[in-house]
């Protein structure tokens, strides 16, 4: 990302997707360089403290626009200033912007930049995991596709990290089932594992619970208050800045408006605080309410935390345009596992029985920590199903990644030339092609048969990255792929 190509960040659910982007985006902030981060939710948004693509662009919910609606959004003073002003786009949570509307925010830049070149010249970074929620399809609507169903995806030229590390589960069980939905090859081992962790009772008062749908979660959490001894202390939200703005940063925020607890109250921090030890997940419930009223939240580990308010905020060149603060919790018997999208939960009890959605199972159970943390209440057909075109794709991805990796040269400090994002010197693709001309291009069949009928010949792989303009790296990548030498 920093050698200021357009990059596609990738990877399964906790393999560090968000933490790397908020460092990209810390380094470009700190060399103010205008960087428009947004989403393609509210919650994904203020994880990264953004807004939404869909604000950003000033497209609202449209997923189309003639040339005269896009005229129209350009001339918004606020659009024009956004967009003259950012020289890197971020756009999280990918899987659940579609192809139209990632197209509709590209022919707004273009036209606002008055540049033909895609997203009118930005670095574009894109970020997601495709195996998890997608686009929202409403009834009676045209059939919504994926983002890289996008003519301006393969413009684009994205360079694609996948990430393959995982900082959420152990390595249990879990981790093999959620490896078996991403390769669509659930089999009566992954299911006995599943239904062993039907009706388990160990730890279950503590588990929040994950429904698919608001009316379940809103309807447990009023339920379970309830019932609960003693009075109400209940904290409001304070904010401030532009009212647009504003209005999407209280509706992505996962902290109420107005937060209502008691003591023994099963809450969740809605907010990482590395510092105090709690993250956006971490579970417990009210134990008590110090000195100045601030709630004192009692872990599952035993540790206790003093939740006072945190500031949730919209930065744009600099500035801050919109801003809340509110203590960073919600009530957390339930909740949706559409608001549970990146987060990470200790334990879950976890209704799929209602499942309507594909990706949706993969979401709610890869929350969770390992497999002894979850107690599933149930799961039909739907619920570990996936895409089935995203099997396939995924495969090009894990190719183009490993292609992207195996293409830098060893010497890769030699050829940062010019200036990248954050005003450093820049590695550049037209430098490395200037001495290894199709370094970075697909291999066709003629390529490859060039290739083989040479290293059978006994050429050399120097000789033969010389001979077909490639680097030393992209060849023996691509030997191995072809299964000439060992991997």
């Amino acid at each position: 990302m920093h050698s200021g190509r357009n990059v596609y960040l990738t990877g399964a659910a906790g393999s560090g997707k968000t933490f790397v982007l908020n460092k990209f985006i810390a380094d470009l902030r700190k060399h103010k360089i205008g960087v428009g981060v947004t989403a393609s939710t509210g919650i994904a948004a203020t994880h990264l403290g953004g807004i939404t693509i869909h604000s950003f662009a000033g497209i609202g919910i449209g997923r189309d626009a003639s040339d005269e609606q896009i005229q129209r959004i350009i001339e918004k003073r606020h659009v024009a200033r956004r967009l003259a002003a950012t020289q890197v786009l971020i756009i999280d949570e990918i899987s659940m912007l579609d192809a139209d509307r990632l197209s509709l925010v590209d022919r707004v830049a273009r036209a606002a930049k008055d540049e033909l070149k895609p997203f009118g010249g930005m670095q574009v970074v894109l970020c997601g995991d495709f195996f998890q929620l997608p686009p929202i399809q409403k009834e009676n609507d045209p059939p919504v596709l994926f983002a890289y169903r996008s003519p301006v995806w393969e413009e684009l030229n994205l360079a694609t990290c996948y990430l393959t590390e995982q900082h959420r589960q152990n390595n249990d069980a879990l981790v093999q089932i959620l490896n078996a939905v991403r390769a669509g090859t659930i089999n009566e081992t992954i299911l006995k594992h599943l239904h062993l962790r039907r009706g388990v009772q160990e730890g279950a008062q503590n588990n929040t619970r994950l429904y698919c749908h608001n009316t379940d979660v809103n309807a447990e959490n009023l339920r379970e208050l309830a019932r609960l001894a003693g009075s109400e202390k209940q904290f409001y939200m304070r904010s401030s800045g532009v009212p647009a703005v504003l209005a999407a940063l209280k509706n992505g925020c996962l902290a109420p408006e107005t937060l209502s607890l008691k003591k023994g109250a099963a809450v969740m921090f809605v907010r990482n605080n590395f510092d105090k030890g709690y993250v956006n997940g971490t579970l417990g419930h009210i134990h008590d309410f110090d000195d100045e009223d601030y709630p004192v939240v009692k872990g599952l580990d035993g540790r206790k935390f003093v939740a006072t308010p945190e500031t949730w905020k919209v930065e744009e060149n600099g500035k801050t345009v919109a801003s809340i603060m509110q203590i960073p919790l919600r009530l957390a018997w339930a909740i949706t596992i559409h608001k549970s999208q990146g987060m990470t939960l200790d334990a879950a009890e976890i209704d799929l029985s209602d499942a309507f959605e594909r990706g949706m199972g993969y979401v709610a159970l890869s929350r969770v920590k390992s497999l002894n943390g979850i107690r599933l209440a149930g799961f039909n057909d739907m619920a570990l199903r996936v895409h089935e075109d995203i099997l396939e794709f995924d495969k090009k991805l894990r190719e183009a990644s490993e292609r992207v990796v195996s293409e830098i040269p060893p010497d890769f400090m030699k050829y940062k030339k010019g200036k990248n994002a954050i005003g450093e010197k820049k590695y550049s693709v037209e430098v490395i092609q200037q001495k290894h001309p199709s370094a970075y291009q697909l291999w066709d069949e003629l390529q490859e048969a060039k290739l083989v009928t040479g290293f059978k010949a006994g050429i050399t792989i120097h000789e033969l990255a010389i001979i077909m303009g490639r680097q030393v790296g992209g060849i023996r990548s691509r030997l191995k792929k072809l299964g000439l030498i060992k991997k």
